[in-house]
């Protein structure tokens, strides 16, 4: 007896037969149960994903015996005579070969006769995208207004290189890549049946190798039970098929979550040896990390799907040991490294030197971290200020309200150049908290009723900011807007000295000097431009008494 690969021997032979094209098959069963049966209909989608077979089948639920019916019996004359694809009546035409004007025409004659045995003539062209164009034009007329005992079938993996014109009058159904899960229970299903003892494992990494498609699939599948015979192990699979980076990407990706650069070297040299295809090995790592990814923001319950259990549990143990920011820039390392894996001609270096960059990255601290931190530092601060004793000269009052209460002049006495920088400081900070704490470790320098200088040290970490032009147009705007009259915000660069920094009117000392060089500090300042509307309340200087 001749042997039949399985793609052919468990091809599928009635609607419940087809797997992973349910919104198809729902259709065409309730259409044939209803009796509403389209003259034309247009099957589209992936190779290998059951579109000439959902034709078969629905040219055997159209001229079975006991049909039309959703449920051929696939026993009488006319179902065996289309599995076998014998049929006087269902003609399979390949569209690469039978593609010009002349083969439409000879169809176009041959439609008028009536079916031999069966109850309706079926044209399956297969590939129609490969029909020329006075081909297709020929066709649209008989297409529109075919003959009752005629129907159309037509199958592309390239849907938009079929006309419009052929589209508006077919029945458009698309088919879909097939999931991994349900082409690994289909391969379950045929190794059961054909007694193959092979782990879920490996009927993981066929399914995948199938890429969507049931058909590669199942033929992949043919080609490892060829090779190991009716026991096949992981191996064996891995061997055939190339894939040993399986292990390799596993034990990478776990050096590179425990940052041990060394033991990443090592896999790679060992992979080397072991002749894995590095550009392969690249892709499945990328995988990997985005399947983390995916795992960490979603727990992967829905988009995981075409995960095996096994790799799921895997997957969800490693993205337990990293948190989502680091593995955003795990993925955005990788990514970035594409063209250069593509177009190297020695991928092990790039390989290389990716992994060690991203096991030498420190881990980062999430957002939510940082201010959980930041509350509990502000609480301390604030439980530590409301204890201790008031500094003699101050009394009870916040120095920002002291401070604004000075800067605020009567309107018969003029205001000093330190009591306008402190109100023009106050009222920027109810109104731009960013800009605020930019400007406010500056230190008054000189006042006249035009301008009002403010220095700056030469290593303040915002100095080119504050000192950029539309920075200083803006202050000078708020400066109007807040004394009603115009004036002038100048900035300049001081040594950092103390007689450069002391204010002309000699009321701040070194305790305010130390402020300033709090609030200049790089983390501070940082901080401040990172947490839009962050403020910084007071800063409290420790005595020896608190150390």
């Amino acid at each position: 007896m001749e042997y039949l690969v399985l793609a052919r021997k468990w091809r599928p032979q009635v609607f419940d037969d087809v797997v992973g094209q349910d919104h198809v098959v729902t259709t065409l069963k309730n259409a044939v149960r209803m009796g509403r049966i389209a003259h034309a209909y247009l099957f589209s989608g992936p190779r290998g994903t059951g579109k000439t077979s959902v034709a078969r089948i629905l040219s055997k639920a159209l001229n079975c015996e006991r049909g039309p019916t959703e449920e051929p019996c696939t026993v009488c004359t006319p179902c065996r005579e289309i599995a076998g694809g014998i049929s006087l009546d269902v003609r399979e035409i390949d569209g690469a070969s039978n593609r010009g004007i002349d083969e439409v025409r000879e169809l176009r004659e041959n439609i008028k006769f009536s079916p031999v045995s069966s109850r309706y003539k079926v044209y399956i062209i297969d590939e129609v995208h490969m029909l020329t164009n006075p081909a297709f034009n020929a066709l649209l007329k008989t297409l529109e207004e075919p003959p009752a005992h005629v129907v159309f079938m037509f199958a592309t993996t390239e849907i938009h290189k079929v006309p419009a014109t052929i589209l508006s009058r077919c029945q458009h159904f698309d088919f879909r890549r097939i999931p991994l899960g349900t082409i690994v229970g289909n391969l379950r299903y045929i190794a059961e049946q054909e007694n193959i003892q092979i782990t879920d494992n490996g009927l993981t990494i066929i399914a995948r190798a199938g890429e969507g498609s049931l058909r590669d699939a199942q033929s992949v599948f043919d080609q490892v039970i060829s090779y190991a015979g009716t026991d096949v192990a992981d191996g064996d699979v891995e061997d055939l098929l190339g894939v040993t980076a399986s292990r390799f990407v596993t034990d990478l990706t776990r050096g590179i979550l425990d940052h041990d650069a060394a033991r990443c070297l090592g896999i790679i040299h060992e992979a080397y040896y072991n002749g894995v295809d590095f550009k392969q090995l690249y892709h499945r790592l990328v995988d990997r990390f985005m399947n983390l990814l995916v795992m960490k923001i979603t727990d992967g319950k829905e988009l995981l799907s075409d995960v095996a259990d096994h790799e799921r549990d895997e997957l969800n143990e490693l993205a337990m040991m990293v948190s989502r920011e680091d593995l955003q820039r795990f993925v955005d390392i990788c990514m970035a490294e594409e063209m250069a894996v593509k177009r190297s001609r020695d991928p092990r270096i790039n390989l290389e030197k990716m992994t060690v960059t991203m096991a030498y990255l420190e881990p980062l601290i999430p957002v939510t971290e940082i201010v959980s931190r930041m509350e509990r530092l502000e609480e301390r601060l604030r439980t530590a200020k409301g204890s201790a004793a008031p500094v003699p000269g101050r009394g009870e009052q916040k120095p920002e309200q002291k401070e604004m209460k000075r800067a605020a002049p009567a309107n018969d006495a003029p205001a000093s150049g330190e009591q306008v920088w402190n109100r023009l400081k106050n009222s920027i900070k109810q109104k731009d908290m960013l800009l605020w704490s930019k400007i406010a470790p500056g230190t008054f320098q000189h006042y006249d009723e035009k301008t009002l200088t403010i220095g700056f040290p030469p290593d303040y970490v915002f100095l080119d900011d504050v000192r950029d032009r539309g920075q200083m147009d803006r202050l000078s705007a708020l400066a109007a807007d807040i004394f009603k009259r115009p004036l002038s915000v100048v900035i300049v660069e001081t040594n950092g000295g103390e007689g450069q920094n002391t204010r002309s009117n000699g009321d701040v000392g070194r305790e305010q000097e130390i402020k300033n060089e709090a609030l200049r500090h790089p983390i501070v300042q940082k901080t401040m431009d990172v947490f839009n509307g962050a403020e910084i309340r007071d800063v409290i200087i420790r005595n020896n008494a608190d150390k």
